[in-house]
């Protein structure tokens, strides 16, 4: 079978895809790929998660890559994708393999490769990757005299702690609910909190392949005991990672959910009027355009991606963006590595619960006060494969002069079809790269208007209802 590497490496069901044969074929292309560029002298570090088999897959691509004559440093245990990433800095590494689902279903396993600038590869390198994948791997002889087996938190936290003011969450006395869904950030914000002397509660802080029978992803829904813990007095602020911790969920005092687009405001606002940053705001096409207003209302300029935090690396990397992030709940900020970071993103928001001294929610009615409120929504539109195709190819051209009786502006394509309308509302059409579903995301003034547009829109492309 073909390697694919998706939006965010390459994922498969395990022994159906992910299979110890698939995972040396790409390691193997790796390990070419390292030795092409003249690199294999800098070593790779190999991260997991805590999903089955987690350590022999790693022993498994450990076993290829040191054959290949390439120094690897391994990590003791399961370490999140983000501490992987600033392990390659700390090691002054040529990459990693960091081996994840992230937030999928239990039966999935992944890869991503993170180049040496500590984010996420871009399509050029996997491409390239995926070519030097051999259709079968022969005998392997490991040598286990390249392999340096190393805790990667000690590192990761001294470095984080200069990117959050930890001085003023101490103070603050928060007390906190820590959720990491049994996922490669267990004992990571514990460990934080607990050495600032706060209250710390945790949650599914144990190893649990089946994620507790659940997608480990920090969702609404998914969260019902981290709500319940704060609403019954446990903490004043919840916080929940992802199976591999490079997403966030975040529960405030009221018990009110946190949306990532809504933690996106909270920060960039932070970042620009407390803590004085200025440059280029980054957010993917398919995240909120609030961010946009907070920008220009102090001056700063705000970049638009394809969704991927890819590109939103590249942002931070060459274009002095101080804030990356996406709706989908990955952020990081400048001076941090330019990878999506949940045990950041939550420190950052007890930071800024810290600073104001009331809960997010209430934050947020003041900035919606001061800017307008957006609201936003996300479906996804299931059709048959004919309709599928009908849809793309009348989207290479479909430019509507109105959406439910509002002028469009301006079309935009780097990521599908983005449809912005005159009042500043706009709705995003994409399609999945594997099945036969859109995704059409939506953002206005109202949920009436949000709604009248999406109808509009799905109607005129000929998609079900």
């Amino acid at each position: 079978m073909a390697i694919v590497f998706g939006t965010d490496g390459w994922r498969g069901v395990m022994a159906e895809d992910f299979t110890f044969a698939n995972l040396r074929r790409v390691s193997t292309a790796v390990a070419r790929y390292i030795i092409e560029q003249g690199r294999a002298g800098q070593g790779l570090v190999v991260g997991y998660d805590t999903r089955f088999l987690a350590e022999e897959f790693a022993r498994a691509v450990t076993g290829v890559l040191t054959a290949q004559g390439i120094k690897v440093y391994l990590t003791d245990k399961a370490a999140p994708t983000p501490v992987t990433a600033y392990s390659v800095l700390k090691k002054q590494a040529a990459g990693a393999v960091m081996l994840t689902a992230s937030h999928n279903p239990p039966v999935y396993n992944g890869f991503k490769f993170i180049p040496d600038y500590a984010g996420p590869a871009m399509p050029d390198v996997t491409d390239r990757i995926a070519r030097l994948a051999p259709e079968e791997v022969g005998d392997i002889v490991p040598r286990e005299e390249l392999v340096t087996v190393f805790d990667p938190q000690p590192d990761y936290l001294s470095f984080l702690a200069n990117q959050v003011d930890l001085g003023k969450v101490k103070a603050s006395g928060l007390r906190l609910v820590v959720n990491p869904m049994h996922g490669a950030g267990i004992g990571y914000l514990e460990k934080v909190f607990a050495g600032l002397g706060l209250e710390v509660t945790p949650q599914r802080d144990w190893r649990d392949p089946l994620f507790g029978g659940q997608m480990p992803e920090p969702k609404a829904e998914l969260l019902a005991d981290l709500r319940q813990a704060v609403l019954r007095g446990q903490g004043d602020l919840g916080l929940a990672l992802d199976g591999d911790a490079d997403r966030f969920g975040i529960i405030d005092a009221t018990g009110a959910y946190i949306l990532p687009n809504q933690v996106l405001v909270l920060l960039a606002r932070y970042l620009l009027a407390e803590r004085g940053l200025r440059g280029p705001i980054a957010r993917t096409i398919s995240t909120t355009t609030l961010l946009d207003r907070i920008a220009w209302a102090f001056g700063a300029d705000v970049i638009e991606t394809p969704v991927g935090f890819k590109y939103l690396a590249q942002a931070m990397l060459h274009q002095g963006a101080i804030l990356g992030g996406e709706e989908s709940g990955g952020l990081s900020v400048s001076g941090h590595i330019p990878e999506k970071d949940g045990i950041l993103a939550c420190l950052l928001m007890a930071e800024v619960t810290a600073h104001y001294g009331k809960p997010l929610s209430e934050l947020l009615e003041d900035i919606y006060r001061e800017y307008g409120r957006l609201h936003t929504k996300r479906l996804d539109i299931h059709c048959s494969n004919a309709v599928k195709e009908a849809v793309l190819v009348k989207m290479e051209t479909f430019a509507p002069a109105e959406l439910a009786g509002v002028p469009v502006t301006q079309v935009v394509r780097i990521d599908g079809c983005k449809y912005v309308l005159a009042d500043g509302s706009w709705l995003l059409i994409r399609p999945s790269g594997t099945e036969a579903l859109f995704r059409l995301y939506s953002e206005a003034e109202s949920r009436q208007e949000l709604e009248a547009r999406e109808k509009a829109l799905v109607s005129q492309l000929g998609l079900p209802q």
